[in-house]
């Protein structure tokens, strides 16, 4: 009898270890994503993508697709010169500080290792101190100007000379692994990667652009990525190039002075976009100490889906009129020749202006048209797949110009109505900044 109730017990207890270590196995559940700062989370869906309005390929329309997304999410505003110039003021301040080390290994920014006393890199978390020790003494200290001199005209104590700002990253390029199935270990590929000459005194970019091909064996990691400089500050002459018969003191204020710190930024090119996507990815990174889905420029299909806002077949964010959604303005354009005040708009608004769409998107028609990651095609709507629609290319620096189209989307303060409709598609070279066009970031959800 006490037998059996030994096996009896002992059953109990086994059974009572198997079943909470089968609970110790389960996976984890899925945790909805945190929706990142001052995005949206924009739902995936099917939708008719493209406009039948627009001539295609041999004069044939450019005929609707029916494609589906997956959940992104979307930056509620355009990216403002405030949100730029951090971007800007990060990069001047790297030069700073690494000018500073190379001329004093032993300053408060050389971040070193405790063992060796060799130097690492930047001490970032005294970043702080620049503006207070460093910035407001270079035209008073002969010593501050001559290390900055580089980085400043006037000998170090004038203004910043933007012709230094350069950005460093690499990147997984999708083109390259696009086309490698079944490719050997053994086989050859050319990878193509973009710098600017550095001079060997100052180790400052001079603004000389070169190429460099490297060639790796098809399956090394190395042949995935491609490394790029791009010089960042914006153009602030595209004011006056854009429009040289017309008089304006933009090319001065516009990104510097700070009543337009809420505005879109423009002059920026398509590889400008690319490069800041790349440093907002790092600086979160940083902030969080984990790693999160990669900023980027959304897809066309992306930006056309998130214009429409929910709105099955809407010709504009807001619905099919081309001016008013309630009586009011619902964007900024040119809706006839010489009226640009009608929407109390000349040139830019506000980031914030205007109501947003159902997606609680602002701007996404007029204000600014802004960059996709999309290679420009007259036929691309008849070539792309049905899920998650891309047609990428990064264009290499010897091909021609029309390899390096890029779409944008949702016309801006310039153009007439006709532009500002989300299916309606035109380009910009990638390497051209604009007075009237902008961008704004997305990130892929992980998850459903």
């Amino acid at each position: 009898m006490s037998n059996m109730k030994f096996v009896k017990m002992f059953s109990i207890v086994l059974l009572s270890m198997i079943s909470v270590f089968a609970v110790s196995q389960k996976p984890p559940q899925p945790q909805p994503e945190d929706v990142p700062d001052r995005m949206m989370r924009i739902p995936g869906k099917a939708f008719l993508m493209g406009t039948n309005s627009q001539a295609s390929l041999f004069g044939q329309p450019d005929n609707n697709v029916m494609v589906t997304v997956s959940p992104f999410f979307m930056d509620q505003y355009e990216v403002s010169n405030w949100d730029y110039r951090q971007f800007v003021n990060w990069v001047r301040d790297s030069i700073a500080m690494q000018l500073i080390i190379d001329n004093d290994p032993d300053s408060k920014f050389a971040k070193k290792d405790p063992n060796t006393d060799e130097v690492l890199g930047i001490e970032w978390k005294n970043r702080g101190v620049l503006e207070k020790e460093i910035y407001s003494k270079r035209k008073s200290d002969e010593e501050i100007a001559d290390v900055l001199a580089p980085l400043f005209y006037d000998e170090g104590r004038g203004d910043l000379n933007t012709n230094m700002l350069h950005y460093r990253y690499s990147w997984k390029n999708t083109d390259q692994m696009r086309y490698r199935k079944g490719a050997s270990n053994d086989q050859v590929v050319k990878v193509d990667s973009f710098w600017v000459e550095i001079d060997e005194e100052t180790g400052i970019a001079t603004g000389n652009v070169l190429s460099e091909t490297y060639e790796y064996k098809a399956n090394d990691p190395k042949s995935r990525m491609t490394n790029c400089i791009v010089a960042i500050y914006p153009d602030t002459l595209v004011w006056v190039r854009d429009f040289p018969n017309s008089r304006t003191d933009l090319e001065h204020n516009y990104f510097s002075n700070p009543s337009f710190a809420n505005y879109p930024v423009v002059g920026v090119t398509w590889e400008q976009a690319h490069a800041y996507c790349d440093w907002r990815t790092k600086m979160e990174e940083d902030k969080n100490g984990k790693r999160i889905s990669p900023y980027r420029l959304p897809t066309e299909a992306e930006w056309e889906f998130a214009a429409r806002g929910g709105i099955r077949m809407a010709a504009y964010p807001w619905g099919d009129n081309s001016r008013l959604a309630n009586g009011k303005h619902m964007a900024n354009a040119k809706y006839s020749r010489g009226i640009y005040m009608e929407d109390k708009g000349a040139v830019t608004r506000e980031v914030t202006a205007y109501d947003p769409n159902k997606y609680k998107l602002y701007n996404m028609a007029g204000n600014v048209a802004e960059w996709t990651a999309s290679a420009y095609s007259t036929s691309s709507n008849m070539s792309i797949h049905d899920l998650n629609p891309e047609f990428p290319y990064m264009a290499r620096k010897e091909d021609p110009n029309t390899l390096k189209r890029k779409v944008i989307k949702g016309g801006s303060w310039k153009d007439i109505s006709y532009y500002l409709q989300c299916g309606v598609r035109t380009y910009e070279y990638q390497y051209e900044g604009r007075s009237y066009i902008g961008f704004r970031c997305v990130r892929s959800y992980m998850g459903q």
